[in-house]
This record gives C-alpha cells, sequence and structure tokens, in this order.
C-alpha cells in the first residue's frame, strides 16, 4: 500500500521536534477537555508536565488515558499539603503554560487563581476550563458534560434520535471536544501576544462556550424566528407519523444493506442524486408522468412510496457489492456507518497511516489515533507512549529545586491578540470556513474569495444570507472568477500580503485552482499554508465531497450517539425508524461534524502561526473532518487488550448509568450527575426524605450500584417522578449534587431570549441583513487581550476595497466587473 509516513514511522533522526519544542506546560487537568488541550500541545512538541496526586491522575482510568497523555511527563505533587503547593509554585514559575479544569472555588483555595499565577510567573500563560464560565447565572453549577447539555438545551435538540417523547441523551463528547479546542485558541493567541509582549496571561474557557462553537447557522435561523416570525416556515423533516418531507433525506439516506450494515448516502448534487437514480434502476421516473416532480413530490402518498422504495433498492446489495459500486462509480458513494476502534479501518485513515500503535508500559499494544495535525503530510513527531505514574518525577523536582523565581510583573497593552493577522480564504460549506471565523474575534483579519454567485454556505437556508451569517461574521468577502488569469493574479497579490491561506477543496482542487502551496509559497515565501479538507489532500477518498453526516458515520459519531437505531432493523417500519434516528445522530444544526472540525481548523492556524513566530515554520498543514472525529472519540476509538468498557446509551436514549442519566419527573425532565463515589452520601441524604438508600444493601458500595445499576434506576424513576424538575433542581443542587431540569427548548433560541444568558455568553454585532442584532460572543475570555463581535459580511461586499488596497484604480475595477471577471 502507498500512503503516508504513520507516526511511528518518522525516525528521531528524521524529525525530533515540533513547532512547540521548548514550551513547557504543567497540566494540572482531571477531566478530558484539560487532557486533550495539552494533548494537542504535546503532539506539536511541547514539554507537557502532568502532575498528578497521589495514586494517580483520575484520567489514568479512561480507555483514551495512551493518547490523550502520550509524550507527557509524569510528576507526583500532593497538592493538599504546603510542601506540594510550594513545589507547584517552582514548577510554574519556570512553566509558559499551565492548564487547570477545576470548579473556581477549587483554584481559589489552591492558590491557583489567574491574578496569583501571573504574580508568580508574569510569562505563564495560564488557562482554566471550567463548565459554564466562572460568571453568570450558571457559573456555580457543577461542569459535568451531560448537565451542561441538559442546561442548554442540547438534549432536546436531539430529540429526533428516539422514538419516545422527550429529549435524548447524547454521548458524544461535543462540549469537551469544544472546550478542549477552544482552551488551545486561548492559550496559542496568548503566546503569540507573548512574543511581542513578553507577558502572559489568565485564558478562561468553557463548556458551554465550546459547545456553543459547533453550531453552523442555527443561531441565525432562531433570530429570524424570534426578530420575524413568521418570516419564513421552517420545513420539518417528517410529518407526525414519520413520513417524509423534505427532499433532502433522500439524498442524505442512511439504508441497511442486504446483509445488516448500515450505508449513510450523501449525494446532494443534483447530478449525484441522478447517478443514484441510475444506479438503483430507478431513471426511467424521469420521464414517467406519475413520478416526473422527483425527488419534490406535492402528495405524501408519492414521498412515502418513494422513501420505501429507494429503502428497498439500498438492501438489495450486500456490502461488498455496494463497495464494488464505490469502487467503479465515481458519481455514488456511500459511508459505512462504523463504531469504536473500527473507525480506524477507514481507507482513508489507513492511506494516511492514522491508524498507528504504540508499546505502553502498562497496557501492551495500543491502537490509536495518530496526531491530529500532519505537515507536509506526516506527524511533528513519533508516537509516543502515555508515562507511568511519577515516571519523570525524580527528574522533576531535580529541576524544582533550581528553578529561579521569575522577574516582576509589568503592565501590558489591551490588544486584539491576532491584531495584524490576515487570513486569505479558500473554502465552501462549514468546516474549514468556520475555522477561520472563530479567528476573527481575536482579531484576525480575514479575506473570503468567492465565487461571483457567492459561497453555498448562503443558501442553506430559506431567507437571505441567513445560513451564512456566522460562518461570514468578520471576514471581508471578495468576489472573483479564478478561472480567469486576472483573477488568479488578484489572489496571488492577495496571498504575497498574507500570513495564512486556509483551503479546504477537495484533493487536487487547489491546485486545479492555482491557489496550491507551492504555487502560492513561489508568490510568498513566509506563508502558512492550511489544508481543511473532509478526507484528506490524496488517498482513496480525498477527492469525495465530505458532508457532516457522511463523517459522522465514518468516524463513529452517529453510532455512539445512537447505537439502538440500527439493532434488528428488517422490517421496513424499523428501516423507516432506524433512519430518523440515524439523521438526528448525524446532521442536527448544533451538534454536528462541521463543527468539531471547524474548532480544530482554528487550533491548526493558531499553531502554524506561532510555529512561524518562532521561527519554527511548518510545511503545509493539513487537518480533515474524519481523522477529527476520531480524536474527537478517543475514549471509544483507542484498543488496547483489557481496555476498559465506554459507558453506551440505554436503547431508550436515558443516559448511561442510573447515576448520570435523565428522568421524566412529574413535570420536565431532570439530568442527574453523582457518578463518583464521593457523591453518593449527598445524594443520599438529600433524598433521604423519599427512599431510604442508605439502608438498601444492594448500593452500600460502588461495586454494588455498578453491579444493581438497573435497580437503582427504577427506584431513582419512581422518586423524581413525584415532583417537579425545577423543584429537584433547588432540591438536589442546594445539596451539593449535580442535577438540572432539562430545558426543552432549542440552545440557540434560549440563548437569545433569556436576558442573564444573553448578557454572559452573546454580544451586539452589525450585518448588512439583520442590521444590528445579537449573536454568540467569543469562544474565550483574556485577562488582558480583548476580542470583538463583529457581524457578517454580503458576497463581493469588500471586492473593490480590497482591489483598491492593492493597486487597482477605479477604471480598472469596472472594467473587470464588466468582463465579469469580479462580482
Amino acid at each position: 500500500m502507498t500512503g503516508r509516513a504513520s507516526d511511528s514511522e518518522v525516525s528521531s533522526t528524521e524529525q525530533v521536534t515540533g513547532p512547540l519544542t521548548g514550551v513547557r506546560v504543567v497540566d494540572l487537568s482531571t477531566t478530558a477537555p484539560g487532557g486533550q488541550a495539552t494533548q494537542f500541545l504535546a503532539e506539536a512538541g511541547a514539554d507537557v508536565v502532568l502532575v498528578e496526586p497521589p495514586g494517580g491522575s483520575p484520567l489514568r482510568s479512561l480507555a483514551a488515558w495512551p493518547a490523550m497523555s502520550g509524550g507527557k511527563r509524569s510528576v507526583v505533587l500532593d497538592l493538599q499539603n504546603e510542601a506540594g503547593r510550594a513545589d507547584l509554585d517552582r514548577l510554574l514559575a519556570d512553566a509558559d503554560v499551565c492548564v487547570t479544569t477545576m470548579r473556581p472555588r477549587s483554584l481559589e483555595r489552591l492558590g491557583l487563581t489567574g491574578d496569583r499565577l501571573t504574580s508568580l510567573n508574569p510569562r505563564l500563560v495560564s488557562c482554566a476550563i471550567t463548565g459554564f464560565g466562572t460568571s453568570g447565572p450558571w457559573a456555580a453549577l457543577p461542569g459535568y458534560e451531560a448537565l451542561v447539555m441538559a442546561k442548554l438545551g442540547m438534549f432536546h435538540s436531539k430529540a429526533r434520535m428516539i422514538e419516545r417523547p422527550g429529549p435524548a441523551f447524547v454521548s458524544v463528547p461535543y462540549a469537551s471536544w469544544g472546550a478542549a479546542q477552544t482552551a488551545v485558541h486561548g492559550i496559542l493567541a496568548a503566546l503569540l501576544d507573548r512574543e511581542s509582549t513578553g507577558l502572559g496571561q489568565h485564558v478562561e474557557a468553557d463548556l458551554v462556550r465550546g459547545v456553543s462553537m459547533i453550531d453552523t447557522w442555527n443561531w441565525s435561523g432562531q433570530l429570524i424566528g424570534v426578530r420575524w416570525p413568521g418570516a419564513y416556515e421552517t420545513v420539518e423533516p417528517f410529518d407526525p407519523n414519520g413520513e417524509p418531507l423534505s427532499p433532502m433525506l433522500y439524498s442524505l439516506m442512511a439504508a441497511p444493506t442486504k446483509d445488516g450494515h448500515f450505508l449513510q448516502f450523501a449525494q446532494t448534487d443534483p447530478r449525484l442524486f441522478l447517478a443514484m437514480l441510475e444506479e438503483f434502476g430507478l431513471s426511467y421516473m424521469l420521464t414517467d408522468p406519475r413520478w416526473k416532480d422527483v425527488p419534490k413530490f406535492e402528495s405524501q402518498e408519492l414521498r412515502t412510496e418513494f422513501w420505501e422504495i429507494v429503502l428497498e433498492k439500498a438492501g438489495e446489495r450486500t456490502l461488498a457489492e455496494w463497495r464494488e459500486v464505490f469502487e467503479t462509480n465515481p458519481n455514488v458513494s456511500a459511508e459505512l456507518f462504523r463504531q469504536g476502534p473500527e473507525a480506524l479501518d477507514h481507507p482513508q485513515l489507513q492511506w494516511e497511516r492514522r491508524d498507528v500503535r504504540v508499546e505502553d508500559p502498562e497496557r501492551g499494544t495500543v491502537r490509536r489515533p495518530g496526531a491530529l495535525v500532519h505537515s507536509d503530510d506526516r506527524p511533528f513527531l513519533p508516537v509516543r507512549p502515555a508515562p507511568r505514574l511519577d515516571e519523570h518525577g525524580a527528574e522533576i523536582r531535580t529541576a524544582i529545586e533550581a528553578a529561579a523565581p521569575s522577574a516582576a510583573a509589568g503592565d501590558g497593552p489591551s490588544e486584539l491578540p491576532l491584531a495584524g493577522v490576515t487570513i486569505l480564504e479558500f473554502g465552501v460549506m462549514f468546516a474549514g470556513p468556520f475555522g477561520s471565523t472563530q479567528l476573527t474575534d481575536l482579531g484576525a483579519r480575514v479575506i473570503k474569495v468567492e465565487t461571483l454567485a457567492g459561497d453555498t454556505i448562503r443558501n442553506t437556508l430559506p431567507f437571505p444570507e441567513a445560513g451564512g451569517v456566522r460562518v461570514m461574521q468578520g471576514k471581508e468577502s471578495i468576489a472573483l472568477d479564478l478561472r480567469t488569469d486576472e483573477g488568479l493574479r488578484i489572489v496571488h497579490e492577495l496571498a504575497r500580503r498574507s500570513d495564512i491561506v486556509l483551503q479546504a477543496f477537495r484533493a487536487g482542487a487547489a491546485a486545479r485552482a492555482g491557489v496550491d502551496p507551492e504555487t502560492l509559497r513561489r508568490v510568498n515565501p513566509d506563508l502558512i499554508y492550511v489544508n481543511a479538507p473532509g478526507y484528506g489532500t490524496g488517498g482513496p477518498y480525498g477527492h469525495r465531497p465530505a458532508y457532516a453526516p457522511s463523517v459522522a458515520a465514518a468516524a463513529g459519531l452517529a453510532l455512539t450517539d445512537a447505537p439502538f437505531a440500527v439493532r434488528a432493523a428488517n422490517t421496513m417500519a424499523a428501516k423507516k425508524s432506524a433512519m430518523r434516528q440515524l439523521g438526528s445522530a448525524t446532521a442536527v444544526p448544533s451538534l454536528q461534524a462541521d463543527g468539531l472540525s471547524a474548532l480544530a481548523v482554528a487550533s491548526t492556524i493558531l499553531l502554524g502561526l506561532l510555529a512561524r513566530q518562532r521561527q519554527r515554520p511548518t510545511g503545509a498543514l493539513t487537518v480533515t473532518m474524519l481523522a477529527t472525529g476520531t480524536h474527537v472519540l478517543l475514549e471509544r476509538i483507542v484498543d488496547f487488550p483489557g481496555r476498559p468498557q465506554a459507558p453506551e446509551v440505554d436503547d431508550d436514549a436515558m443516559g448511561w448509568s442510573a447515576l448520570y442519566r435523565m428522568y421524566r419527573t412529574a413535570e420536565g425532565w431532570v439530568c442527574l450527575t453523582a457518578p463518583a463515589a464521593r457523591e453518593w452520601g449527598a445524594l443520599v441524604e438529600a433524598l433521604a426524605t423519599e427512599v431510604d438508600l442508605a439502608g438498601d444493601d444492594r448500593f452500600a458500595t460502588p461495586e454494588g450500584r455498578a453491579a444493581h445499576d438497573r435497580e437503582l434506576a427504577d427506584v431513582l424513576t419512581d422518586v423524581f417522578a413525584r415532583r417537579s424538575a425545577g423543584d429537584w433542581e433547588k432540591r438536589l443542587l442546594g445539596a451539593g449534587v449535580g442535577c438540572v431540569q432539562v430545558t426543552e427548548v432549542l440552545p440557540e433560541y434560549q440563548m437569545q431570549t433569556d436576558p442573564a444568558l444573553a448578557a454572559e455568553y452573546a454580544g451586539t454585532a452589525v450585518s448588512p441583513i439583520f442590521e444590528e442584532y445579537l449573536r454568540f460572543g467569543p469562544s474565550v475570555k483574556f485577562s488582558r487581550s480583548s476580542t470583538q463581535t463583529k457581524g457578517g459580511c454580503l458576497v463581493g461586499e469588500h471586492t473593490d476595497a480590497l482591489l483598491r488596497e492593492i493597486g487597482y484604480d477605479d477604471a480598472t475595477i469596472a472594467d473587470l466587473r464588466e468582463r465579469g471577471v469580479i462580482g
């Protein structure tokens, strides 16, 4: 097999340093968001020192541990005593970055607040990752992922994932990934700022802001509904009987094969939809008067009949037969719904050698995803094992004793951390373009190159610009025809004046357009070039279009959220039910693969910037939607002998266990999160007037509660049914138990209509379409640097201004427009 070098194939003599080599990170994380943030830094060469308590970090119990902590160093310090805290202070005095995931009151108790850390080491960039942020109406809530998702309304957004009424539990760690990557954004931006000011600062990231950066356009849809009720009608995908209403359902069909494997089709382009009809032997419908409107039928009878026909056609062939079709017909493609480690079997990941193995001293051979970011088609460093507990304790403690005190703090300006940075963007749809959008809030100038007709993003919703307003935030748009010599000259001149080029085309398209890294680096040798395709810059899938549902199926996102959907789908009714559930598992706007990937794209751009600033320039950087999906699901994809079983949602989509799930109440739903042994006593006491849990021997120990989980869930189901969700939230939160009412409106609607939430998490912006409007705010907070909230732009709105900036006069601009070169 030909392909790229894997992590394990990069020898120490070929490449032993990364762009962050020389950066010391003190990692105090005890939850996944911090662990994954520092994993990104370690993969780029940072020296990440895990400070673990006696007995080890809670993260060691995770299946993801060998990947999440690969290449890090471990030291045990007991922060509950004065000597341990003093050692930590000395370690931090010589560090560049510190990452914590504790609740604010714990940070205060341990002396790890931003102000104290800055006084301890003025060059330190400290980052605190919390659940709900450190201010606002939700700041005191426990930071469990499920509580964040429930409180925001994310469980409600996935309600169609289950056939019963009510919200559905979400298992994919959307909020944790969002918090991890936005923390990376803040850390790298603060390090960039330090390169010029010499000063560090405190950064705050949280799960609420992190998960809210995944939505690409639903905020706009809710904005229209709030401001202009009835401006347009939202088309529901299914009628009350579960039959299809939207023609898009046929293009994005999920269906079982003859031998029981589910496929996710993606025939969204009209040309591709016609190819699917031909492959199914249904091309006669195009001339048959009965079917002439395919796929936009007026009657429900025809919509339902057509749906049943295509479901049956998909089931006439085995998986092997369909794979033969995909290999021989380039216009028909579908992804296999994968789950767990089998995601690494994907042909594209195999071709890129992203399926790697490392020998772990305690777990044996570990199979894991390779590094998220590749430079010139290879990782920065060879894959490295996670450390044994206190493996590096002696050397780190010796270094601590020799550490010199830091200089006194000075004053630094409050400026946008990315002020002066220019990104030239080529890309359509969401994942790549939304990555650069997130950096406009930090001050980056993004010039978006569009066709004369504009990006297809803009027309996603049936209201002017609503589909693209969020992705266009803060950008300048130039519309031109790249197929002309004049258009290409304009782009090359813009590249000469830019710091970064971001391209998100399919494999080969950038070269055909004349904007590939080799061409543009001849124009600008210092250019940072970032590829953000769906599948890759080459390989068996590189030429294929990538859609959020396809990647959700391929990476395992869909079956992590809805494993129950594909069980026993052997009747037409079961097939229809599975498609409804899988559609919600793959394509809900608030929670989908495009947004997950966009977060990683922004991290990659920042990494390239910091590498150049530190005089460690990289090759062309590549981050893909598919590879990102495998990193989001580390806990389920990392594999080794005896790995702990990842929790799986029950068939009713209520949750993972009796102590981490939703319950129906007398009025509404609650989400209970009390999985830790230390939380049991508080729950028992809080429910003592309702049930004698303390007197039930089945539940006396953690082992007993695990063995009798179903019985415990039954007991709690009966208890919670006695009061309203609001009553239970007040009662249990007051007792220190994680329990919130599940919000049953969409997250984006709640944020815009609750004044306290809008004040904390949103900001105002100005758009040519929406004028002054409310938008979600920046994803991170800085103690010293500033952020901004700009609005969207129209297609070609800045064409003339940009051309004048690079030397074109008004007469030449008018001529170019007359000849159709610019718009």
